[in-house]
């Protein structure tokens, strides 16, 4: 099977913390994603209990420019978050896997001889820019001016000249799946989400944030000012009471299709970040021992189902089945996407996004790879299994996964 295959020995994720996702507009929107990943990058540090100094590699991902100090984000983050300044710091980019990605990365480095990685992922969609790439010659007199919404082009793929919308409805029509069992699936996630919420499901892994300063000794400050006069965000803000009846009155967004904003994920802000390091350095019990991954290609008018080849190659090479797996934690970017998966895979439900996923909670790009491992991490923990995957769909027709391991497991 065509992929790339990476097989980890003696990685752990030490700990993982994220901010609460916000939706678009809301608290977190005039805050720029460096500083969400500064306050994520320190409080994972603190919740560990590990000093800054002892980080020897920073990894940091966000997709959009949103912030005109962009470029800097990775070192940014490293810096105020306490790390010393010898300290590297590289960006990774892997779309709606780049959460994915840099812990693949982190693993990666731990064989070259790093013996700590800070990874963080932040993405602010609210901050995405009013954007021109054609006007730096300045305006012909009577020529096209073209300003553009990043964050809405973004969604567009012009090799096959489809947004990912339609791609997803392309998976419908593919497996045969109905409007209503689109919706009905959507329906599920939001209320599992909304009743995770109720029980405290995400309690452990979600750092509030209100407006406070990061200071960096002889460098100027910075830090968070929330908006709305908000004085501090606690928990995620999209998961909501939402019934199939009002899921089904939302038109679809191409005639014919079954895709809505209803049963697409939410549109949020947030950070998240985790601690790679040794397993034989670890000093208290770890999050989840980091076993594999798989990346592979897949058509781009097909993006979505990229997670269930991906999970196929993961489980080939590592030897394992399906039935070994307690827990499978697969990113819902459209309704018909993640069902597309299932039904290809022959995924058991009870065992699938069981808290619900991004149509409840929101899809923050960079960040949600991390959200995903950390809660399916807690997830075997709370329920006493073994093996847990966690995988994702990426733009432009890619698909990533992840095999981890509870610790109570681990050899």
């Amino acid at each position: 099977m065509n992929g790339q295959y990476s097989a980890f020995a003696d990685v752990v994720i030490f700990e993982a913390v994220r901010t609460p996702w916000v939706d678009l507009g809301g608290a977190l929107s005039q805050v720029s994603p460096i500083d969400l990943g500064i306050k994520v990058g320190r409080e994972v540090l603190a919740r560990a209990g590990i000093e800054p100094q002892a980080v020897d590699s920073v990894l940091a991902g966000s997709m959009a420019q949103a912030s005109f100090d962009a470029y800097l984000l990775p070192r940014h983050i490293g810096l105020y978050s306490g790390v010393a300044q010898a300290v590297p710091a590289l960006g990774v980019q892997r779309i709606c896997a780049t959460g994915f990605e840099l812990l693949r990365q982190a693993a990666g480095q731990l064989r070259d001889g790093v013996q700590l990685a800070l990874c963080v992922a932040s993405e602010s969609m609210s901050r995405n820019p009013i954007a021109a790439y054609t006007h730096r010659g300045g305006f012909r007199l009577g020529g096209e001016v073209q300003f553009k919404d990043f964050l809405w082009e973004a969604l567009y793929d012009p090799a096959p000249g489809l947004d990912m919308i339609a791609t997803a409805d392309n998976l419908a029509r593919r497996y045969g799946l109905s409007r209503e069992e689109v919706d009905r699936y959507a329906c599920d996630s939001h209320q599992r989400g909304l009743q995770a919420q109720r029980d405290g499901a995400w309690v452990e892994e979600v750092v509030a944030v209100d407006n406070q300063v990061f200071e960096l000794e002889g460098y100027q400050p910075r830090g968070i000012r929330l908006a709305r006069r908000a004085c501090a965000v606690s928990e995620d803000s999209h998961p909501r009471p939402t019934d199939l009846a009002s899921l089904t009155r939302l038109r679809a967004v191409h005639p014919g299709g079954v895709q809505t904003a209803g049963n697409s994920c939410a549109v949020v802000d947030g950070a998240a970040a985790a601690l790679v390091g040794r397993a034989s350095a670890c000093t208290r019990p770890a999050l989840a021992r980091l076993l594999a991954s798989a990346v592979v290609g897949v058509a781009p008018e097909f993006m979505g189902i990229g997670p269930a080849p991906a999970i196929r190659l993961l489980l080939q090479r590592s030897g394992l089945n399906l039935d070994d797996i307690g827990r499978f934690e697969i990113n819902e970017a459209q309704a018909a996407q993640v069902l597309a998966v299932a039904h290809e895979l022959e995924l058991d439900s009870t065992r699938l996004n069981v808290q619900g996923g991004s149509l409840a909670l929101g899809h923050p790009l960079a960040a949600t790879g991390l959200r995903l491992v950390m809660s399916l991490a807690r997830q075997l923990r709370q329920h006493n299994l073994r093996y847990g995957i966690a995988a994702a769909c990426v733009g432009g027709g890619q698909g990533m996964a992840l095999l981890i391991e509870n610790p109570a497991f681990g050899a």
